[in-house]
């Protein structure tokens, strides 16, 4: 999915934490007498004050991750004055931010092969990144990215690959030769579906027959397999691809207009409920509401 449809920077989609630094007011020189007049001087008190508020909201955003079921103690988001970890020091990490779907895909990854103590998350603030993440690590300066022997790679599904081939655990393909060619079309699909369904989300009139005609798609290719609920019968790399924005969607959607992408789409809601009985996923998966709430306010509903 393209990043022209959700930018893990400042998409409606992907909520990212606002840091806002306050100026230091400068005292005037002593040999000089500033005058300001009462609406000036209160215009600039009620400015600083905004800012204030929205640094005080954003500095909450950026030290909490509203993730419902970690189960892992998950790390601090590091902004621009927080310190590197050590870098290239033998350990393996994946840069995440928590709120971003195509890093999603990554921790999903890893937690689903079972390498909660082999990969360490570092999570980033996208919106106050740290220089060093750009200068020292990964120069796309985007998420997610995984520094592994040495070097770091990027691109969501790529990490999903590299993921799956580097490391032990249960395998993100079947052996079916027919399965792997389903999944190569559906993984070349994503990025059409996302900006069919995002282009929905964002415009003020009803659900497009553009979003409707994605959706009925990803029903249909829910239920090509039928040994069970997934794109390719059981849990695969295509769904570790596409959950990250069928939860949002689902919420986004519901939220905001009032549009349930389930109806009339039993494979869509049968998928939904089983995915969330899988732990790899549901140790992901941020609050809804906090979700819906900031992807409201950046649509300014």
């Amino acid at each position: 999915m393209s990043s022209l449809a959700f930018p893990c920077r400042s998409s409606p989609l992907t909520p990212a934490s606002t840091s806002v630094t306050l100026p230091v007011p400068t005292p005037p020189s002593p040999c000089i007498k500033i005058r300001r007049s009462r609406r000036t001087a209160h215009h600039h008190l009620h400015r600083l004050a905004a800012r204030s508020s929205a640094r005080t909201v954003a500095m909450a955003a950026a030290a909490t991750a509203p993730v419902i079921a970690p189960k892992e103690n998950l790390p601090p988001i590091l902004t621009s004055t927080s310190e590197p970890p050590p870098l290239f020091d033998g350990t393996t990490r994946l840069y995440v931010a928590y709120h971003c779907p195509y890093a999603q895909r990554a921790w999903i990854a890893r937690n689903y092969k079972g390498l909660q103590d082999k990969i360490k998350i570092v999570a980033i603030d996208l919106a106050d990144r740290p220089a060093w993440y750009k200068e020292k690590v990964y120069p796309g300066n985007k998420v997610p990215s995984l520094e592994h022997n040495n070097q770091v790679k990027g691109e969501s599904l790529d990490l999903v690959k590299y993921i799956d081939s580097n490391f032990d655990g249960p395998a993100f393909l079947p052996d079916d030769s027919e399965k792997k060619q389903f999944a190569e079309e559906l993984l070349v699909y994503t990025d059409e579906f996302g900006k069919a369904a995002y282009s929905s989300i964002t415009s003020k009139g009803d659900v497009s027959e553009e979003t409707v005609a994605a959706l009925d798609k990803i029903e249909a290719a829910l239920g090509k397999f039928t040994d069970g609920p997934f794109f390719l019968g059981q849990f695969s790399l295509v769904d570790i691809a596409y959950v990250p924005f069928i939860e949002r969607f689902q919420i986004f959607f519901s939220g905001i207009k009032n549009y349930d992408i389930t109806k009339g789409r039993p494979n869509i809601q049968k998928f939904i409920e089983e995915v969330n009985k899988i732990d790899a996923y549901t140790q992901t998966k941020l609050d809804p509401q906090f979700l819906l709430e900031q992807t409201k306010k950046r649509l300014g509903i």
